[in-house]
């Protein structure tokens, strides 16, 4: 029995050996197994961590760019509260300019009216004749006219006087 006894011990403290052999195997090389495991996500999450951060960059001077923008903006829509006295000076100018242009529409009409009663006017606008463009012709032939009309003027205006 005292064989039986001893190969069981011998058995028990085999396997009690080997535990503590592999127990102090797992102590011994778990800094290593932990350097390995952090190398191992290091190494995975570097590229992506990487690549995260030059977009945060980018989007950062996109940011500052859009910001560099808005003040800009506010700076012209402040500027324009100064714009009103300008603003005020185009509305005066188109005021006095439609007022000039009514003017001179009312002259022309006048004149018009006057014009549509000349005794040459009524005259030359049943002539019809085709004659050449000759400029030097042209110049006298208005001269003419101009002094017939003055002359026709000034009797219808010593008639009715």
């Amino acid at each position: 029995m005292s064989y039986n006894s001893d190969s069981d011990l011998d058995v028990k403290v085999r396997k009690a050996t080997e535990r503590i052999s592999e127990n102090m195997h797992i102590v011994a090389n778990e800094p290593s197994l932990a350097f390995y495991r952090l190398q191992e996500h290091v190494r995975k999450a570097l590229n992506p961590m990487v690549d995260r951060r030059a977009d945060v960059n980018k989007l950062h001077t996109d940011l500052q760019g859009r910001c560099y923008d808005m003040e800009y903006a506010v700076g012209a829509l402040k500027s324009m509260d100064s714009a009103d006295e300008c603003f005020d000076n185009i509305r005066e100018n188109l005021k006095n300019a439609i007022f000039l242009k009514q003017q001179l529409k009312y002259e022309e009409s006048r004149r018009k009216k006057s014009d549509s009663n000349s005794v040459y006017k009524r005259l030359s606008a049943h002539i019809t004749i085709d004659l050449p463009e000759l400029p030097e012709l042209s110049d006298v032939v208005r001269e003419t006219a101009n002094r017939v009309e003055s002359m026709m003027s000034k009797a219808t205006h010593s008639t009715n006087s």
